[in-house]
């Protein structure tokens, strides 16, 4: 028992200490024109042979924005928010986020990320959940991110090519094709935007894409897209299913075998893995350029335990919410990837990891 004891105690002091670190971090994302950046390339502390994400990815950003209202910091969100509605590129004309940013709003990537506008609506809603009139005060952001999405949805499908969240694959509208995370990201975001302005034309435009999602469960598991061709891998973002985009139950049968076999299929030795035969390990540096696989991503390991928090299953939150923290060191930085040698490094610290961490001891009563 004292063992037991000793062992608690540490895990303790050391989740305290991370989320003190992860506090700096978020801080330390928040650009001053608003931005928030995914990784601060500038900082010492930042691996040299790391490819640099020194960008804005408004999932990326929202993500923290919603680590930062569970946090008790309040100083970068209504920033955030006018840096989408004042600065990002192509904005004011589309309504829509594409894949990613220079600091400065200018795209640096222009791919259309659905997911990325419904993931910002859902921030957006978040931060005033408590009092969403005040989110008015962002209508002009909320109507044409909204009506951005909207426009570009055409009955059962997206009019425009879609890249997925993760950039390595993307959707057809020739093939009616979806993204599942996608259509999750934009449900959810339509809904939260009528929560603060009811809009009849959003509503109907959810329940297209609600009704298109249910086609997505094939052979009893939700798929990663679906169209006339169908990805049938398994992706971990299906969890965003249940959050942050609550779609479905934590104890819907459908998720639970979805998710069930996302852990036979995408955790290795503990880590969860984005998705089968991932490959991407972001070491720019030139004597590696043989490809020697990803690693495990802490924040999935986060996102799985956010969802058996959710399911009201804490021993399984723990188990993979611990699994990264035994594999952090005491600077608390926690990377994007967690590799089983010595010879890859990772983007380290991302800020999104850390804010899953931040979402995940929330549900779990640390924060």
């Amino acid at each position: 028992m004292r063992v037991m004891d000793a062992e608690s105690a540490r895990n303790s002091q050391k989740i305290e200490r991370m989320i003190t670190r992860s506090k700096e971090i978020i801080q330390d994302s928040a650009m001053e024109n608003g931005a928030i950046v995914a990784a601060n390339a500038t900082r010492s502390y930042y691996p040299a042979q790391a490819k640099h994400y020194f960008y804005v990815w408004p999932r990326d950003a929202s993500y923290i924005c919603v680590a930062a209202d569970l946090s008790g910091i309040e100083d970068l969100q209504e920033n955030f928010f006018n840096w989408c509605l004042k600065r990002a590129e192509g904005f004011e004309e589309t309504g829509l986020f594409f894949e990613k940013y220079y600091v400065n709003g200018l795209k640096a990537l222009g791919r259309f990320q659905p997911d990325q506008t419904g993931t910002l609506l859902f921030a957006v809603w978040h931060h005033y959940r408590d009092d969403v009139d005040k989110a008015r005060q962002f209508e002009d952001l909320i109507v044409n991110a909204a009506d951005g999405l909207c426009d570009t949805w055409d009955r059962t499908h997206f009019t425009m090519v879609a890249n997925d969240l993760w950039e390595e694959r993307l959707t057809f509208p020739d093939l009616n094709e979806n993204f599942t995370y996608s259509l999750a990201a934009c449900i959810r975001g339509l809904e939260c935007a009528m929560e603060i302005i009811p809009t009849e034309k959003w509503s109907a435009v959810a329940h297209q894409m609600r009704a298109q999602l249910e086609k997505h469960l094939v052979e009893g598991l939700f798929v990663r897209s679906y169209g006339q061709l169908i990805d049938k891998r398994l992706d971990a973002s299906l969890l965003g299913l249940v959050y942050p985009f609550p779609i479905y139950e934590p104890k819907d049968p459908r998720i639970i075998a979805t998710v069930t076999e996302i852990e036979k299929r995408l955790v290795i030795n503990g880590g969860l893995h984005r998705y089968e035969h991932d490959d991407y390990y972001g070491w720019m540096h030139e004597s590696v350029q043989r490809n020697k696989g990803a690693g495990a991503w802490p924040l999935l390991n986060f996102w799985m335990a956010i969802y058996y928090a959710l399911k009201g299953d804490r021993t399984n939150a723990e188990r993979y919410y611990t699994w990264v923290l035994d594999r952090v060191d005491e600077t608390g930085y926690i990377p994007e990837q967690i590799f089983e040698n010595e010879l890859q490094i990772s983007v380290c610290p991302l800020v999104w990891s850390h804010a899953m961490f931040l979402i995940a001891s929330n549900l779990l009563g640390y924060l």
